[in-house]
């Protein structure tokens, strides 16, 4: 992840978390470029010292708002030793995380190996034979998706001719008319061309037989030839008579023949259609592990570090993970924290956030599964209290971030001919739903296009979206006395986790505050 999760996090919420010198400007990036261009000028506020053992004694929780005066509890833990592993340091605060946090993920998860290590050449074999084996697949795929051009086009064909065979079919005289004159025109152009000096454009050439073409065109069925004029048919020579008979005879058989044939191609082709869909959605199921596993041992940290020297047998890790857990108003309205009717009153749900960033640099050693790591662990502890809408745009944000680099490597269809190809597609498979299912719900536009599955980190969603970059709403308020009082939660969990470890491994440390 190339943003800085503090600096994101000020862009978010830049009225709590961002200082006071970059505010509005970081308030105008977002407006007009996005978070993650704002998350490049904000500049997070400090962390301050809370009294937490007596925080709400001291200060009125409603008026005086000590969790948002200082909303922010930050520690820092070194742990330098090459003779212990690395691992149970990680372990240790993620079961701890467990205990006090309801939901916990991981946010970062970034290495980088010094080119001389072994380690180094080990992990980049393993991505070299995981791209191997995705381009593979995606190569299947991307012939799969040739074929699907070629059979749309093929249907788009095939659905305009069967237009001209359902105006023939049409009560109205003059779309009937239309529909007829065009069949009339196709049969000339495709079979009676054929024929070569007997076809009829070449009869009206070589023979000045003027009127058969004339006549061939306005007779609307045999009958109209076959009469004489007094009978209502049309006025002719003999000789193009005879020859209309049997030209208009073969028109009418070829037009009923051609027709049936014609949607018999149509339904074959569209059930093709649905099989090769089918199978790119396969292929695309199958490919995600591989790419995914391929993104995963890229090595992405930081790559001008100074602990890593080329010829050094040295490993770099970042690790960032969140702990959340929502605040429940009624705890602190039955210790006379908050007044009852805070309860009842309008406002958005907050949760207490802790990040701990985990930065190791290590000398990888081989065993015989894999590696061992033993090093310096540098570990920060962060909390905040960010509303529900406020953590649904961090996670956005930050997966946007994180996959920013797959999305430079992903090309060969651009957005634009997603969206027309995913129209036809649905156009096609839709129409046939509606004839033949008439009465069942209309599927889901991913069960039948996998185009969403394979591309649908490149393509943006198909609902009507709201304003892309707009900051939450501002607390009233209600919600500043809430989210005050979730920050000191969060600065209370924060500490308790950081003083918990060093008391666990004999390191100094402050009186407990409960």
């Amino acid at each position: 992840m190339g943003v800085n999760i503090h600096k994101l996090i000020a862009a978010i919420s830049p009225d709590v978390y961002c200082d006071s010198s970059s505010r509005e400007k970081v308030k105008k990036i977002v407006e007009e470029e996005g978070f993650l261009a704002a998350a490049k000028e904000s500049k997070p506020i400090e962390s301050t010292f809370m009294n937490l053992i007596d925080v709400n004694q001291e200060s009125d929780s409603v008026n005086d708002l000590p969790g948002l005066k200082a909303p922010s509890e930050k520690h820092l833990l070194i742990y330098d030793s090459f003779g212990e592993s690395l691992e149970p340091i990680y372990f240790w605060i993620l079961d701890m995380m467990s205990d006090l946090f309801k939901n916990k993920e991981k946010l970062v998860d970034n290495f980088i190996s010094s080119p001389g290590s072994g380690h180094f050449s080990e992990m980049g074999a393993k991505a070299t034979k995981m791209q191997e084996e995705a381009m593979k697949i995606i190569g299947v795929a991307n012939q799969l998706v040739k074929a699907i051009l070629g059979l749309i086009y093929d249907l788009k064909e095939f659905k305009i001719r069967l237009v001209l065979y359902d105006k023939l079919k049409s009560k109205d005289p003059g779309v009937k008319k239309s529909g007829l004159l065009s069949l009339k025109q196709i049969w000339m152009d495709t079979v009676d061309t054929k024929k070569g000096n007997s076809a009829m454009l070449m009869f009206a050439r070589q023979f000045d037989y003027a009127t058969l073409i004339d006549g061939f065109m306005a007779a609307e069925n045999s009958e109209a030839v076959n009469k004489p004029p007094k009978e209502g048919g049309i006025d002719l020579n003999e000789r193009v008579r005879r020859i209309l008979q049997q030209r208009m005879g073969e028109f009418e058989f070829w037009v009923k023949e051609s027709e049936k044939e014609l949607r018999k191609r149509y339904d074959i082709e569209l059930k093709y259609l649905k099989s090769q869909l089918n199978s790119v959605k396969l292929y695309a199921r199958w490919a995600k592990p591989y790419l995914k596993a391929a993104h995963q041992l890229e090595q992405r940290a930081d790559p001008n570090s100074a602990a890593l020297v080329t010829t050094f047998n040295t490993t770099i890790f970042e690790l960032t993970i969140m702990g959340e857990s929502p605040y429940g108003i009624d705890g602190d309205i039955s210790k006379g924290d908050l007044p009852s009717f805070f309860s009842k009153a309008p406002k958005r749900d907050y949760s207490s956030v802790m990040i701990v960033e985990f930065n190791f640099r290590s000398a990888p050693e081989r065993a015989q599964q894999g590696y061992g790591f033993r090093g310096r662990a540098e570990v920060i502890f962060t909390s905040y209290a960010l509303s529900e809408e406020e953590l649904k745009i961090l996670r956005k944000e930050i997966t946007k971030d994180d996959l920013e680099d797959v999305l430079k490597y992903t090309a060969g269809i651009t957005e634009e001919s997603l969206d027309v190809l995913k129209e036809d597609i649905d156009a096609f498979l839709e129409d046939k739903e509606i004839k033949e299912k008439p009465k069942e719900e209309k599927k889901d536009s991913n069960d039948s296009n996998p185009f969403s599955a394979l591309f649908s980190f490149a393509k943006p969603s198909s609902k009507t979206p709201e304003k892309k970059n707009k900051l939450p709403a501002p607390d009233n308020f209600v919600e500043k006395a809430v989210r005050s009082q979730a920050s000191i939660g969060a600065r209370k969990m924060c500490y308790k986790i950081y003083d918990i470890y060093k008391k666990a491994h004999g390191m100094p440390s402050l009186p407990d505050y409960d």
